[in-house]
């Protein structure tokens, strides 16, 4: 295990559903330095053993964590981006069964719920009391 690798993991840690750019930002500040090539290639390599896993919801950057082997979900802001783990939605992998598997043999399913996170629904009721108020 290289300097590198564990600076990320410890992003990862302290970061969960961080970004490359996050990631590299916060190793950085662990190295004193690290190249954007080497922060890609260690997520990379991370994600190849499975140590780390790699989601990338619609219109998002890839993200990252280290939440692994196991088949949970994630809630994501449509205002901020902000993203929270939901365990399964049914049990056991792949938590949900399809109208049709087209002969394949299913063990995982990728769920994305979509929503406003507190803090901006907060902003947004703020928004529409004060324009109501007008």
């Amino acid at each position: 295990m290289t300097a590198p690798r564990l600076a990320v993991l410890d992003a990862l840690v302290h970061h969960p559903h961080a970004d490359a750019a996050t990631v590299l930002d916060q190793a950085c500040r662990t190295l004193g330095g690290l190249s954007v090539q080497t922060a890609y290639n260690v997520l990379d390599a991370l994600a190849a053993r499975e140590l780390v896993r790699r989601i990338q919801p619609a219109g998002s950057p890839a993200r990252f964590e280290v939440r692994v082997g196991d088949n949970h979900h994630h809630v994501v802001c449509r205002a901020c981006g902000a993203t929270a783990d939901v365990d399964c939605a049914v049990g056991a992998a792949p938590c949900l069964e399809p109208s049709q598997t087209h002969g394949f043999l299913l063990d995982e399913a990728e769920v994305t719920y979509w929503g406003l996170c507190p803090a901006c629904r907060r902003r947004a009721d703020h928004h529409d009391r004060e324009g109501r108020a007008r």
